[in-house]
């Protein structure tokens, strides 16, 4: 290279070695998301199916403003901590990123995520402790989403739209997968409508909901016939919804209802959130079909839960009555409840979407300052964020428990006990 080249042509020339070199590095941690991140000549790389401490090489697939992704081509040394995926499609199907490592390994580095991402997201102290909740690390999902194509079920492919045909998911319930058996048959049969691009089942092991979620063209309609016809074929299949015994509770559950899909850590999920709370009114935020406010109404003598989805409220109602408990239910969003609320209650429980309270939840509940908060929650980022509202403005944080209700994956739930300070 010339002596008087400008940073622009170093930095071009870099990045044209890099990608059409052979990376040589050391795997120095996971990030969330379930890639490694190492680095190449000073510059940051992410790829997955490593792991920390391993020396792998890789190729640059694309480059980034801060970062170059790679490829996987060889370990040179492996971790003592990597074992044989159990999955056949695994590196291929997109669902699962993690069957590459020991499962308590898996936890440790879990764990560990979390935590850096309190601090660096939130820019908190992490706890010095975080409880680690685990159970079965196979066939604990009891939903799942497939599509559909020809002949063929299965997944996406990874970073792909394509389709991953499987014959079996190792993490999927047993009842899923004979019912997923059933309907790769019923696909050779002319009877099965080709416009069919995405399937959901649900199922309390003896029963199989099925829905269809996804049609080309977008405005076509399943028959009826199709249904029934997969009701003579599927065992315990179930029509429009199912009963699901979970945390001492029954709750009908609807094709359109969110319901947790770890069937082995429900109750323990509820457990964790409700342990030690009782006392006179308690508010549970996204209540979904009732999973909290059930077991929240046995503890406290008055109980609002709040869902803005109309489904889930429909569930949620006649799940509270045939329980013979008292909770009084509230069709809206988190937000425009909150705003509307005069007094605090003893408690709050927030089960939100990935995206967190957000900041006008986290504002009105500064407002209200109940005494005790618990956040359940599906991304270390967003609860990161929300934690440092709560906390500058008066919580303390009594407890951060990871709870791992998707094993073989870098998803990551948690449960956040805070109390006023």
């Amino acid at each position: 290279m010339r002596p008087d080249a400008t940073n622009h042509d170093k930095a071009a020339a870099a990045s044209h070695d890099a990608a059409r070199t052979s990376l040589e590095f050391q795997v120095e941690k996971w990030i969330y998301g379930g890639a490694g991140l190492g680095r190449w000549e000073e510059r940051v790389v992410m790829l997955p199916y490593v792991l920390p401490g391993e020396t792998v090489r890789a190729r640059v697939v694309r480059e980034h403003a801060g970062f170059l992704e790679a490829r996987l081509l060889e370990i040179v040394q492996a971790s003592p901590q990597r074992t044989q995926p159990a999955c056949p499609y695994f590196g291929t199907c997109g669902g699962c990123s993690y069957q590459h490592a020991a499962y308590e390994f898996q936890l440790e580095l879990k764990a560990a995520i979390l935590a850096e991402t309190i601090r660096r997201v939130g820019k908190l102290d992490s706890p010095s402790q975080i409880r680690v909740i685990s159970g079965a690390e196979w066939e604990y999902r009891n939903r799942v989403r497939v599509r559909a194509a020809g002949r063929a079920l299965g997944f996406r492919q990874t970073g792909s739209h394509r389709l991953c045909a499987i014959e079996r998911c190792p993490v999927a319930s047993p009842a899923l997968n004979e019912a997923l058996a059933v309907l790769r048959e019923m696909q050779r049969d002319r009877r099965f409508p080709d416009f069919v691009r995405g399937l959901e089942l649900f199922s309390n092991e003896a029963e199989v909901l099925l829905s269809v979620v996804e049609a080309q063209p977008s405005h076509r309609r399943v028959a009826r016939r199709f249904f029934e016809w997969a009701a003579e074929r599927i065992p315990g299949a179930a029509e429009v919804e199912l009963n699901y015994q979970a945390a001492g509770e029954t709750f009908r559950v609807s094709r359109a209802s969110f319901f947790q899909v770890n069937r082995f850590l429900i109750d323990a999920l509820v457990t964790c959130a409700l342990e030690g709370s009782s006392g006179e009114t308690a508010v549970d935020l996204y209540a979904g079909a009732g999973l909290f406010a059930l077991p929240l109404a046995r503890r406290f003598a008055q109980v609002t839960a709040v869902e803005s989805f109309r489904a889930a409220v429909s569930d949620l109602e006649f799940n509270a009555e045939r329980a013979g408990l008292n909770v009084t239910t509230v069709c809206a969003s988190a937000e425009s409840y909150l705003e509307r609320l005069p007094a605090a209650p003893d408690l709050v429980v927030a089960d939100p979407p990935r995206a967190g309270l957000g900041k006008s939840a986290v504002t009105h509940l500064l407002r209200l300052k109940p005494g005790r908060l618990v956040l359940v929650s599906c991304d270390p980022a967003t609860l990161a964020r929300d934690l440092a509202q709560l906390l500058a403005g008066g919580y303390q944080l009594e407890e951060l428990v990871l709870i791992d209700l998707f094993p073989q994956t870098p998803h990551i739930e948690s449960v956040a006990r805070l109390r006023l300070g």
